[in-house]
């Protein structure tokens, strides 16, 4: 019932206002925001029509409420589009957010977030960033090794080897004290049938925790130096 009247009441503030985005408003507020930091929303137009992009929904068409508020349904949010002092998405006040204030900063045209710098196969600046969020918060949850190596066997049963190779390569940057970071950098290796970086990658696992049994039988059935 309340969601059906949110609707109400913002068909009736549409109703009233003018449909069309003035040019300036199009190109002032068109880009990619920070959503966290690895993730994006895209804003664009299409005849005049706002689009939003957001987790690979390509098409989000927002309703407009007012000449800077528009409701995006499939957030069941409020953007409201503020130009100064830079311009930024604020979301509006609602219960749910109990008092906190949610606010989007627009991205340097060009700019991309790591994970968009990885899938474009921009790995150095993929690492960049990694680093960077490590470096700013060590405990963001886009950083953490468990979800890092999640992510890499994904692209591996995908079978985007090189990509989840590139990601276990991160994950021994962002943790290189781990042994199991090390050990899934032998399995993508070994998955491409590089048996000499799989044996460095393993020989580095063993180092590091001298019982990673994963290392221990694949090194027993391959010679190395």
């Amino acid at each position: 019932m309340k969601r059906i009247l949110l609707l109400l009441s913002i068909v009736l503030l549409t109703s009233c206002g003018d449909s069309k985005n003035s040019p300036e408003f199009m190109a002032a507020v068109s880009g990619n925001y920070l959503f966290n930091s690895d993730e994006s929303i895209g804003i664009s137009f299409e005849e005049n029509e706002m689009r939003v992009n957001w987790r690979g929904k390509e098409d989000i068409k927002p309703l407009k409420v007012n000449d800077s508020t528009f409701y995006i349904k499939d957030m069941n949010e409020k953007f409201i589009f503020v130009m100064l002092p830079k311009v930024h998405i604020k979301l509006a006040k609602k219960r749910e957010h109990k008092g906190r204030t949610y606010s989007f900063n627009k991205m340097l045209a060009g700019k991309k977030t790591p994970r968009e710098y990885l899938l474009n196969k921009e790995y150095n600046k993929a690492l960049e960033g990694y680093l960077a969020i490590q470096q700013k918060d060590s405990l963001d949850r886009t950083i953490r090794e468990g979800t890092f190596n999640n992510l890499g066997y994904e692209m591996m049963n995908d079978k985007k080897v090189e990509i989840a190779i590139e990601i276990f390569k991160i994950n021994t940057k962002l943790y290189p004290n781990s042994s199991n970071t090390y050990d899934s950098l032998g399995d993508g290796y070994r998955k491409l049938k590089d048996t000499a970086n799989a044996v460095l990658s393993y020989k580095e696992a063993l180092s590091i925790n001298p019982e990673n049994r994963k290392a221990i039988r694949f090194l027993k059935n391959h010679k190395f130096d």
